[in-house]
Formats: structure tokens, C-alpha cells, sequence
């Protein structure tokens, strides 16, 4: 069985995208207080996260260098598995 926290970093790495999103939005959806599905701190743990702040703007989050080569990873092995089943 495939581990859930694993499949729920990356619909975080999805949903963040490419983009970045402010850091109050981010911790409102993906934040929780259950120990068994850190998602939010696993992903920071990972290396996945960056996080901005410039001064007097709003904290942002994006993905790091990591963040992006595993969404991209991850993106390649689903078009290889739709490509298998066409």
C-alpha cells in the first residue's frame, strides 16, 4: 500500500503549482494537527518548500528546486502510465 502522506505532498506540490501562493492561504488548506498525515511539515522536511518574504509584502510559498523536479517527476510517471493504458 502506497503511503498517504506521500500522496498528499504531492496534491500540495499540485496545488501550489508553478506559481507561488501567499503563506496564510497555504497554512489555511494544508496545515494539520493530525500526527499521521503531516503533509504540510513533511514537504518542508523533503526540501520541496521555499519560503519568501520581502519586506512590508506578504509571506509567499513556492516550490523549491526539489519541490519542482519532484512535481515534474511525478507528472512524467502519470503520462507514462496514461500512455500504457491507451
Amino acid at each position: 500500500m502506497r503511503d498517504p502522506v506521500e500522496s498528499l505532498v504531492l496534491d500540495l506540490l499540485e496545488w501550489i503549482g508553478t506559481g507561488s501562493k501567499p503563506y496564510q492561504d497555504v497554512i489555511e488548506v494544508w496545515r494539520t494537527s493530525c500526527p499521521r498525515l503531516p503533509v504540510w511539515e513533511e514537504a518542508n522536511a523533503r526540501g520541496y518548500i521555499a519560503h519568501t518574504h520581502r519586506p512590508g509584502g506578504v509571506a509567499q510559498i513556492a516550490l523549491s528546486v526539489a519541490g519542482l523536479a519532484r512535481l515534474r517527476a511525478q507528472r512524467q510517471v502519470q503520462m507514462s502510465q496514461i500512455m500504457a493504458n491507451s
